[in-house]
């Protein structure tokens, strides 16, 4: 049996992956593959030609060069007991022609690694034999023989060998049994341990915050996903314009052994102002001004001040954001903000303290736990032996808050597919003008369905349902109450509009139980510009839940711009189960999709 050794075409892969513009005129035309695929191949290789040849030297020169293209795709592909021949037609201009034999397909067989040097232990070994993944018998195409090179490594370097890294690798093509059998040649390096971390920044952080961030402890080995996750620690802080996390070169040991990690921190701008105005048909103008500070405790901390002035929300807030506090994954915020919120149900005012802790459990799953103290004055009417007055009320409400979130959805402006759901549970205790306790619990939930190439249309659904449990009907403050209706809600309806009603007036009541359902069906008509339909239902009742009259059905249509980012919507929507006292339509513009 004869055997020919050949260096495997790695170039050839790269061109092959990378393929060439079509050309105006072919460099060469192909006889003899009957292989669709890899005729397509061939032709994509070649170098372009933009005009017919001058001369009989230069088609023969392109049908050189076309043959050399040919050959490396055919090597790449696994013909290698090809035949290639360039010639050049008789006939005026000549042109340069290929005559291919591909030859049979030569099969994978026999894959191993080698180690140049000392071989890790026999676990990681074995790992690395079990990710070389070549089937024997299928097809020896260089792009799968490098991808399993590529594995092996990888696996090797996330086994605690960081250094590790492929020697060239040797591949026999035996054309006696038509077979390609690699073998890697790996340089594991020595493993490596890991030491602390050394902070390399002109900012404010504290280097002693940083390095409690490490997912690792002194003397650990080394990982690559822990280098990963305290880069993404890091960046999910929002007060840094760069991150860089690396593991320190070979030649900065330490005298023990272990190699520091190397952590470059470039801060964003310690300051922003951010303006942002609104007006509405129904609520009329808005402002809001949000001045926040990045990083003021050094330890990647956000304060955030915001004044809104509208109709429907006034406040003064401030809130303090600490990320990754006591632990990782964990971010506690504190607020406070003294507050009018002015709506068709009611009127409150008054001041706000509170705290929420949310830990990150999973990449998509979120946990809160919350407390808060609101000392508020509520105006409300209510029918009273049938005669409605406002009356004026005045409370200490101390809230619980537990919530858990879920979102395997693509995107957080413009979800094409996936789900979220978020379900929340909030005792409250109420004392002052009277003295209650009741239980407010309430989950939502969306999905998204994609049809067609690229999720150009897409069907998305939402559902909400609340209650509130151990509360009466007009017991439960206005404030704390369900309402129904607006751009969040049922659009086509007032903001509040859906549901019962104070006696004899438009004035919307609330209730205890609360049920929301959208649908949307979404298309992108360009890259850029894209349209929806959509029917929304909502109903808020008295009792444990909605009953029939209780409903509201809302129906529109709306376009959507792509900014990059996500799109702005503007919807247009009219009420169907119109009242008195319900507008005709309404329209609402915002960024992102409904839901």
């Amino acid at each position: 049996m004869v055997r020919k050794r050949f260096a495997l075409g790695v170039t050839a892969a790269a061109l092959l992956a990378a393929g060439h513009a079509s050309a105006a005129e072919p460099a060469a035309s192909i006889t003899g593959v009957e292989d669709k695929a890899l005729r397509e191949a061939i032709q994509r290789a070649m170098t372009e030609a933009k005009a017919p040849p001058r001369s009989r030297s230069e088609a023969r020169r392109r049908a050189r060069d076309a043959g050399d293209d040919a050959v490396q795709v055919l090597r790449s592909e696994g013909y290698y007991g090809y035949v290639v021949e360039p010639d050049v037609t008789e006939a005026e201009p000549p042109r340069a022609i290929l005559k291919i034999t591909p030859g049979p397909v030569f099969v994978i067989a026999d894959p191993k690694v080698a180690w140049s040097g000392a071989p890790p232990d026999e676990g990681v070994v074995q790992r690395a034999e079990s990710v070389i993944r070549l089937t024997p018998g299928a097809p020896g195409r260089a792009a799968d023989v490098l991808a399993a090179e590529g594995r092996v490594v990888a696996e090797v370097q996330q086994l605690g060998y960081a250094d590790a890294e492929a020697d060239p690798r040797e591949v026999i093509v035996d054309h006696a049994d038509h077979t390609l059998r690699p073998t890697f040649h790996i340089a594991a390096g020595d493993l490596t341990h890991v030491d602390g971390i050394q902070v390399i920044t002109q900012g404010r952080s504290n280097p002693a915050w940083v390095q409690h961030l490490a997912p690792w402890k002194s003397g650990d080995v080394y990982e690559p996903d822990d280098i990963a996750e305290l880069e993404r620690r890091l960046r999910d802080t929002g007060v840094y314009d760069t991150v860089s996390v690396s593991l320190a070169p070979k030649d900065k040991v330490l005298p023990d052994g272990l190699r520091p990690v190397i952590v470059t921190l470039a801060d964003r701008k310690a300051k922003t102002l951010e303006l942002a105005a609104s007006y509405s048909t129904t609520d009329g103008p808005g402002v809001d001004a949000k001045w926040i500070r990045y990083n003021r405790l050094r330890r990647a901390d956000t304060t955030t001040l915001t004044a809104r002035l509208a109709k429907l929300d006034s406040r003064l807030e401030a809130e303090l954001a600490l990320p990754h506090w006591q632990r990782s994954q964990q971010t506690l915020k504190l607020n406070t903000a003294i507050f009018r919120d002015n709506t068709d149900a009611y009127v409150e005012t008054g001041g706000h303290i509170g705290a929420d802790l949310t830990r990150r459990l999973s990449t998509t799953v979120y946990r809160t736990y919350g407390v808060s103290l609101d000392l508020s004055q509520v105006d409300s009417p209510t029918t009273v032996n049938g005669v409605t007055t406002d009356v004026r009320q005045n409370f200490a409400t101390f809230t619980l808050l537990g919530a858990q979130a879920w979102d395997r959805s693509d995107n957080v402006l413009d979800p094409t597919k996936g789900w979220r759901l978020d379900v929340r549970a909030e005792p409250t205790a109420i004392t002052g003008d009277l003295t209650m306790a009741f239980l407010k619990v309430q989950a939502q939930t969306t999905a998204y369905l994609p049809f067609g190439e690229g999720a150009r249309t897409v069907l998305a659904g939402r559902f909400k349902a609340g209650q509130i449990l151990g509360g009466t009907m007009p017991d439960v403050p206005a404030s704390n109450r369900f309402y129904a209706g607006g751009g969040g809600s049922v659009r086509g309806y007032a903001y509040q509009a859906i549901g019962p009603r104070i006696d004899n007036t438009t004035t919307p009541q609330g209730g205890l139980s609360l049920l929301e359902s959208s649908l949307e069906l979404r298309h992108k008509f360009t890259e850029k510009w894209g349209g929806v339909a959509f029917v929304d239902a909502g109903a808020v009742g008295v009792n444990e839940w909605p009953k029939g009259q209780d409903f509201g059905v809302g129906v529109g249509v709306g376009v959507r711009y792509d900014l990059g980012f996500g799109p702005i919507r503007a919807d247009i929507a009219m009420p169907i189960s119109k009242r008195d006292g319900d507008p005709s339509f309404q329209v609402y513009i915002s960024i992102g999709q409904a839901f």
